[in-house]
């Protein structure tokens, strides 16, 4: 057992076992990739990594289990699957794209699919392979949220320890008071119950932690508007999904190789390989700024939401409108984030009365009506812009016809 010292949790106690996969050369990666990617360009103090979030979420992990088998809430449970769950909240970034998710969003491999070679295989799954010979699966499994383990959600669902764990830590760092929850509460609050559909066992959350899932969906709310989604990070954003898209359609980059790089080293591979004078403003901050903006509480239905997910499209369109202000290819840049959800709601309540109900769109009576509300503050927080390498005039309606025309 080694003691690793943390600015949020303070000590995080990691056993022999985790240790050895912290020591991989997969996991170590993960300390040159930053938790929020360009973040720091606003936040000077976002520049903490995914290898420290991990080592939180696994943190939380053992505090969760511990609080669990207390209660005699893991009684119906594999023994084995405490290790296999601590081992997937450890593991859960392993194949992240430097500079977060944005390469998702160029049509790159979900992070999921991309751990499933270095979760399963390599010294990673040889390590995972003593818990049990099909562990590296198991573990592949909660963390791509398609487990049929009762403990499925402390991994990847409405409640998981990740957004415990990455909101608090980001608002540390960012040094903003936005992401502010009730981590205790909550943990303390979730359980093991038998889902009212289908009986099978589930995380699940008694009623007194209701007032802390609220406070975890206005944390969430407040930091997709204030630090996530900022106008400044999403400009530096897209200006990198660009030159990422032009040197992989140039074959300077391969898809293959993005996974196993840093940020630092697929910032001096753009360099070597394919420089750009838009690759310079990125590393200066000088960012596109912005000649148009509108949220999506303003749209209609689906309008936009292709432009996270046809990239060639989105860049004809770029490139239409960058000619008719004058400019050159690559100098008006779209940006719709990829839509998301501020707080998916699949959770079983164990009521007061000791009844078990679904947390649906139709809510609970003495409580906020959690769906409604999600959907109402992501509209507010998402917005569809339009950023410029120079000022220029461009009109709405012109904006909006090649929005909804594309």
């Amino acid at each position: 057992m080694v003691i690793i010292r943390d600015p949020l949790w303070n000590n995080i106690r990691v056993d022999g076992f985790a240790l050895r996969l912290v020591d991989t050369r997969v996991f170590q990666r993960l300390r040159y990739v930053r938790q929020l990617g360009w973040a720091y360009l606003v936040y000077p103090g976002a520049t903490h990594a995914r290898f420290e979030h991990a080592l939180g979420a696994y943190h939380l992990a053992g505090i969760t289990l511990r609080l669990l088998d207390e209660r005699g809430a893991l009684a119906g449970v594999d023994p084995r699957e405490g290790a296999i769950v601590r081992a997937a909240a450890l593991l859960h970034d392993v194949g992240h794209y430097p500079f977060s998710h944005a390469l998702e969003e160029i049509g790159a491999p979900h992070h999921e699919e991309v751990a499933r070679p270095l979760i399963t295989t390599g010294e990673v799954g040889h390590v995972l392979s003593e818990i049990a010979p099909d562990a590296p699966e198991r573990v592949l499994a909660l963390i791509r949220g398609m487990s049929n383990s009762p403990l499925q959600g402390l991994v990847s669902g409405s409640l998981d320890l990740d957004k415990i764990e990455y909101l608090r830590r980001d608002t540390l760092m960012c040094g903003v008071p936005y992401g502010t929850i009730d981590a205790d509460r909550l943990i303390n609050s979730l359980t093991v119950v038998a889902d009212p559909a289908t009986g099978a066992l589930r995380i699940g959350v008694l009623e007194k932690g209701l007032s802390a899932l609220e406070s975890l969906l206005f944390a969430k709310y407040q930091m997709y508007r204030n630090v996530y989604w900022h106008h400044a990070v999403r400009s530096a954003t897209a200006m990198y999904k660009r030159l990422v898209d032009e040197a992989l359609a140039s074959g300077a980059l391969e898809v293959r190789e993005l996974a196993r790089l840093t940020d630092e080293a697929l910032l001096h591979t753009l360099e070597s390989r394919a420089p750009a004078p838009m690759l310079d403003a990125l590393r200066n901050r000088r960012l596109f700024k912005r000649v148009f903006e509108c949220p999506a509480a303003e749209l209609d239905g689906d309008t936009g939401e292709w432009i996270a997910s046809d990239r060639a499209r989105a860049v004809e369109v770029e490139n239409a409108l960058a000619e008719e202000c004058g400019l050159a290819p690559g100098e008006v840049l779209l940006d719709y984030p990829e839509k998301t959800q501020m707080l998916g709601l699949d959770i079983p309540v164990v009521r007061r009365s000791g009844e078990v109900m679904q947390l649906t769109s139709a809510g609970l009576a003495g409580a906020i009506n959690l769906t409604q509300l999600s959907e109402q503050l992501y509209r507010t927080a998402r917005w569809l812009r339009v950023f410029s390498a120079r000022p220029v005039q461009l009109s709405a309606a012109r904006v909006m016809d090649a929005v909804r025309a594309g």
